[in-house]
């Protein structure tokens, strides 16, 4: 009898409970339902919007380029490389195979090319041949991209060559593929945007072999605020695609992976994109420069200055729902002066109604150094004949 009341009760729990579990799975759309994996998040904060399968370990083909790419835009941003330089084709990167732009052993090309031809055309070639020209060799430029992507906190990511041939040791995941294109925009800037926004252009112009290239990120025309970033495809990856798009003041990351064709990643990503934007939305509560609040420091020179935002501070929210500062406080994280404009010493650290924390990096409005023992000797000597 006792048995008979254990069942009972436990169909009467399940009954209550199927309701609930099904109203959370449908908290989340039905979206990319072709992708094996998928990822969108807003850029300037990296707030996820949707999410399947986000760290299973897929092959990421030529999307891997992105990040060569973020080396070879902190090279550009350090002064180590300039968009002028020339690249001597060695016969390894002249002998790739895969999508190319059938470089010839000892073509000199310069680096704006290059770069063009990998973010436009994803040049298997052009990516080994500035992989060399940067680490010295591709095994050294693939520790280079290992390590960078320690630094950035992928962890779901190893790679073995430059440009996402198949490799079963090579993989990634939508959302550290998702972090890789936040960093890479983030390095690149407008430069980069202005390339992978570039449907078609041509190499080699003035010579007698002009190479036209086609932009492999059809999206760019088929969009609206599509402005990058990188397909892939291999047999075994399949289709694959991160997308960047940006629409007033919100930009989307979106990533599918293992899709069965482009034409189904395409409109599975037109999907997310369209989601993201309706569904969310991005408000700036401080713009770059803003004043906080007031420092006063006993023998500096000046005494007083301002703090102020060193970067705008935007928020992400649902429509609808957007939150209110509950609590600002500002804590100083270097004692010592001197003090430079532009230079963090103070982090500002806000809460949300919704419970997020923002901490955000403060800086002075004008230098302020160590008051020096003849200030100290003048100010005294002013004040005894005052």
């Amino acid at each position: 009898m006792k048995k008979g009341w254990i069942a009972i009760l436990i169909c009467m729990l399940t009954l209550t409970l199927s309701p609930i579990k099904a109203e959370e799975e449908q908290e989340q759309p039905a979206l990319a339902n072709q992708a094996q994996s998928a990822y969108v998040m807003e850029y300037s904060t990296g707030q996820v919007v949707f999410k399947k399968n986000e760290t299973e370990k897929l092959y990421p083909a030529s999307m891997t380029k992105m990040m060569g790419l973020i080396l070879i835009f902190e090279a550009l941003n350090n002064g180590s490389l300039s968009m002028e330089d020339t690249v001597t084709v060695s016969e390894t990167a002249a002998s790739m195979g895969g999508s190319q732009i059938f470089l010839e052993v000892n073509e000199v090309m310069k680096v704006e090319d290059m770069i063009k031809s990998i973010c436009i055309a994803s040049a298997n070639d052009a990516m080994v041949a500035m992989a060399e020209k940067l680490g010295g060799s591709v095994e050294n430029f693939v520790k280079k991209m290992n390590d960078k992507g320690k630094e950035i906190g992928l962890e779901n990511t190893h790679f073995v060559n430059t440009t996402g041939l198949h490799d079963p040791e090579h993989y990634s995941c939508a959302k550290d593929m998702a972090r890789i294109a936040q960093v890479l925009i983030q390095t690149g800037g407008d430069q980069l945007l202005a390339i992978t926004s570039t449907y078609d252009t041509y190499i080699r112009e003035d010579s007698e072999k002009p190479f036209w290239l086609v932009n492999t990120n059809k999206l760019i025309k088929q969009m609206e605020g599509v402005d990058g970033l990188k397909t892939g495809f291999t047999q075994e990856a399949m289709s694959c695609i991160t997308v960047t798009a940006k629409r007033d003041n919100l930009r989307l990351i979106s990533v599918v992976m293992k899709e069965p064709s482009s034409q189904v990643r395409n409109a599975e990503t037109k999907q997310l994109l369209d989601y993201g934007f309706a569904m969310f939305d991005q408000k700036i509560i401080y713009e770059k420069g803003s004043v906080i609040d007031a420092l006063n420091i006993d023998l500096a020179k000046p005494e007083t200055a301002e703090l102020v935002t060193l970067n705008e501070v935007p928020i992400v929210f649902k429509i609808g729902e957007e939150p209110q500062i509950t609590e600002q406080k500002v804590v100083l994280t270097k004692n010592e002066l001197p003090y430079a404009v532009d230079e963090k010493i103070a982090e500002l650290v806000i809460t949300l109604d919704n419970q997020t924390t923002l901490t955000v990096d403060l800086g002075v409005n004008v230098p302020m150094e160590k008051v020096s023992y003849f200030d100290l000797f003048l100010n005294l000597w002013k004040q005894v004949l005052a």
